[in-house]
């Protein structure tokens, strides 16, 4: 029971102030003049203002509050480590005894798991949050076990109580990492990019090591290994071998006796790309279409366009003296013969035998194809006549044949089967409302895939592969109507960029691949197929063991499923003859980035009420209980701060002094004043 004096005046509390401001004038004027009984009267007067201030006795019936004493056990990946779970499990059966026996004591086990995104240990959260369930004048201390490793110091709560940090760990404990200081998201195909590596040692190093081994794995090939300096930034060149994600990993062996080998390994995904996309555009005579071609190329800033159009041809007798002639000659030889190979797409344009190009030039631009290069022929009415370029060396590569028919008609350019899987042609838009075409070469296909069609199911658009290289052949000039909007137009520049950028091999266009993108710890898997079916995915885990992973069809073509990654690292896919490689995870974890037990993170925190940091490796402290103000710490044990918190259940009030009391020592005042007065 507690006892308290409380103040309920009868009057408003201005009122009270002016009369006690009048009767001490009153009694002060009667104290200068000496007036008889100005003692007795002044008592009179307090006697009544007492009584108008309302005094009040309050007593209470408590329920003394139990302690309340947070701990914090860090489950975090890096706590996890050599003999920490065995340190963790004696220190919390050690300090559940010793709380146990301390009277009047709540205690309240918090577990800090591994964070789910990569946040690294986020113990200062969860303490934020214990504390706002908890009435924060009950918390006597909080304690934590832990390796000290804590990523979240933006969210350390106002203590109301005294932290301290019991950490795992021995001081026998070093480590090793790799570090990437510096990793591009993208690269230039062939072309060598620095990379910026440090392998850095810390903690009881047995031994001066001044450089230590390095393997490179780039896409799973065989590793190449390095020896780098220790603590010191290296860098590193590297070239990559080929265009979309290039998957290279890092890793150091691991070292006798180090805490742990999941921060030696880096994954680091670059993006290969081409420095300048060379591409040359020869027109066979001008017409509408050819602009097409131009404003298409000349619209990405990545492709050089060298384009020439044959405006004279060589059987043309106008009688103009040829030094007159303000053309520029067409340089044969230089494109076909010194420099075809700088091309990484060749366009002919309505181009038909002149006599412009040999034999031998032709013969060139077949093995440019067969060496790896691409060929584009956008076919007019003279691919169907005699002077068809078919009826040259390049007839070997082309994958139709034309019939010498040419079909003058209107006709909707439809997508084939092949097509719907095709990703040049799987999603164009507004199919059922595309303009009319009105002009068509009839041809026989010899090889590759039909993707559209035309009049009676005709071939339109034909792919084929030819050894290293690509070949398309479009069956009609008159792609141009739909950027003019003819019959309400179509997708005319989007159809051309996706069959340019599929000739020069972007890799988000291949028709037959394997792709996986990371989410999280899931890999996100995607088969696109011109087949009906396509089998299970098979799955080399970082760890050596090998999984099999089935897809669903989500759309023509394409195959998807979601697999989840048990560990970081470097995972090979293969399905049939598709394979592709993946890193899965950050670059370095961040909770394993930094392993070695600390107090120097908390530190700052600690001090705020003079806590304590010690090691579990030299026992479990014992408690005390200390006073406000005082160190909370000590050799050898740790303090608590009793609160003393009490629930009040009952309260009753009642009056100081009885109001008869008080008028009757009131008026006994009075007379006596009056008696002092009259004896006088």
């Amino acid at each position: 029971m507690s006892q308290s004096i409380l103040f309920d005046p009868m009057v408003p509390l201005p009122v009270l102030l002016v009369l006690a401001a009048v009767s001490s004038l009153a009694i002060g004027v009667s104290l200068w003049g000496r007036l008889p009984g100005w003692g007795f009267r002044g008592l009179a007067v307090l006697f009544v203002l007492a009584t108008l201030a309302g005094p009040i006795r309050q007593e209470a019936d408590q329920t003394p509050l139990s302690d309340i004493v947070l701990v914090a056990l860090d489950q975090s990946a890096s706590n996890k480590l050599s003999d920490r779970p065995d340190q963790m499990a004696a220190a919390r059966d050690a300090l559940s005894d010793a709380l146990s026996d301390r009277p009047n004591t709540d205690v309240r086990w918090i577990t800090v798991p591994d964070s789910a995104d990569d946040g690294g240990t986020q113990l200062l959260t969860a303490l934020r949050e214990a504390l706002a369930n908890a009435p924060r004048a009950r918390v006597a201390g909080i304690i934590a076990l832990s390796d000290g490793q804590v990523h979240d110091l933006e969210q350390a709560p106002n203590l109301p109580a005294p932290l301290h940090l019991l950490h795992t760990g021995r001081r026998t404990d070093w480590d090793r990492r790799l570090i990437v200081r510096n990793a591009p998201s993208f690269g230039i195909i062939d072309e060598p990019l620095i990379l910026t590596l440090r392998i850095e040692d810390a903690g009881a190093v047995p031994e001066e090591q001044s450089h230590a081994q390095l393997d490179i794995v780039v896409d799973g090939d065989a590793p190449q290994r390095v020896a780098l300096p220790v603590g010191r930034d290296f860098e590193l060149p590297v070239t990559l071998p080929h265009g979309g994600r290039n998957v290279i990993e890092f890793r150091t062996p691991t070292a006798l006796g180090e805490l742990t080998d999941r921060n030696n390994v880096a994954v680091v995904q670059i993006n290969g790309v081409r420095d300048r996309l060379r591409v040359l555009l020869v027109s066979g005579a001008p017409h509408p279409g050819g602009r097409v071609w131009r404003n298409l190329l000349k619209s990405d800033s990545s492709v050089d366009l060298v384009h020439f159009t044959i405006l004279r041809p060589p059987e043309k007798q106008d009688g103009v003296p040829v030094e007159e002639l303000s053309l520029i000659a067409f340089p044969t030889r230089e494109l076909f013969l010194e420099k075809i190979d700088d091309f990484d797409l060749i366009i002919l344009d309505r181009y038909k035998r002149r006599g412009i190009l040999p034999t031998i030039y032709l013969e060139n631009i077949v093995n440019y194809v067969l060496d790896g290069g691409a060929l584009l022929l956008a076919a007019g009415p003279d691919f169907a006549g005699a002077d068809s370029i078919f009826r040259t060396p390049l007839a070997d590569i082309l994958p139709a044949r034309p019939s010498a028919r040419v079909l003058e008609q209107a006709y909707r350019p439809a997508v084939t089967q092949t097509g719907g899987k095709h990703p040049v042609t799987a999603e164009l838009e507004g199919r059922d409302s595309w303009g009319h075409w009105l002009r068509l070469v009839d041809l026989a296909p010899k090889s590759g895939h039909t993707l559209m069609q035309g009049v009676g199911d005709r071939p339109l658009l034909v792919l084929d592969r030819v050894q290293e290289g690509r070949v398309a052949l479009l069956a009609s000039d008159h792609a141009w109507l739909w950027s003019r909007g003819y019959d309400g137009g179509g997708p005319q520049l989007e159809l051309l960029r996706r069959l340019s950028h599929w000739m020069m091999k972007e890799p988000e266009l291949e028709e037959e691949v394997l792709h996986a993108t990371a989410s999280g710890q899931s890999l996100v898997l995607r088969r696109r197929s011109l087949g009906d079916s396509v089998g299970a995915v098979e799955i080399l885990r970082p760890d050596g063991e090998t999984e099999t992973h089935e897809l669903t069809q989500t759309a023509p073509g394409l195959w998807e499923g979601r697999y989840e990654g048990p560990m970081v690292g470097l995972y090979q896919l293969r399905e049939g003859d598709q394979e592709t490689v993946i890193g899965l995870g950050p670059r370095s974890p961040r909770e394993l980035e930094t392993p070695l037990a600390t107090g120097d993170v908390l530190a700052p925190l600690i001090r705020t009420w003079r806590g304590g940091t010690m090691a579990l490796e030299d026992g479990v402290p014992k408690l005390r209980s200390i006073r406000e103000g005082r160190p909370a710490a000590g050799r050898g044990w740790i303090g608590l701060l009793p609160r003393q918190a009490a629930e009040t259940t009952t309260i009753r009030q009642s009056f100081l002094l009885p109001p008869w009391l008080v008028l009757l020592l009131a008026m006994g005042t009075l007379v006596l004043a009056w008696l002092r007065e009259g004896r006088r």
